[in-house]
């Protein structure tokens, strides 16, 4: 039995793609850039509708997505969070707008995880930090890298975030997310051998 969108969810995801439709001034003004504004659209698009069922937790556990126990936050910086991340390794490699690698939750404040963000993660070919001829774009955008391992045995790759239910008033391509916090007591403990 196909399960439908609460009438909220189904809202917000219209709502999404409406604006999706509507050519922002910037790439109206810009007659060079109207095919490939017209493909990024276009992945957003199917970024939207692929991601929208995740606005329900259970629905990306139950399609694969592991959640990780810990919130992320920008350790170094300190510019903000993505939030708690959930891989689904399968996905790996993935340039297709549909299938993220990860997909990045917040606590809703009500015990619940709301979704703010997407990422790809696409391993480098070579292993090589000097060569970039492998890297990938989706909307236009070059993904960052090569970026050294989030964990071990994790290889060089390539990574490329997508703020596409949470505004980032950083960029929606910013890694991390200045208006996504983690609750105190949720992050990772230090390593002491670090």
């Amino acid at each position: 039995m196909h399960r439908r969108l609460p009438l909220v969810l189904s809202t917000a995801l219209s709502l999404a793609l409406g604006a999706l439709a509507a050519p922002t001034a910037a790439s109206a003004a810009s007659p060079a850039s109207g095919s490939e504004t017209g493909r990024a659209l276009a992945e957003r698009s199917r970024t939207y509708r692929a991601t929208a069922p995740y606005l329900l937790h259970a629905n990306a556990v139950k399609a694969g997505y592991v959640p990780d126990k810990y919130c992320v936050y920008d350790r170094t910086a300190g510019t903000g969070a993505l939030g708690y991340p959930h891989f689904n390794h399968k996905l790996d490699g993935s340039t297709d707008p549909a299938k993220p690698t990860a997909l990045f939750y917040e606590d809703d404040k009500r015990g619940g995880k709301r979704l703010v963000g997407v990422q790809w993660v696409v391993f480098d070919r070579d292993q090589d930090p000097t060569t970039t001829d492998d890297r990938p774009s989706l909307f236009g955008t070059p993904f960052k890298g090569p970026l050294k391992g989030n964990f071990p045995g994790q290889p060089l790759h390539y990574a490329l975030h997508l703020w596409l239910w949470k505004k980032n008033p950083k960029g929606e391509f910013t890694t991390f997310n200045p208006a996504v916090t983690c609750l105190p007591g949720t992050t990772r403990p230090p390593n002491p051998a670090a």
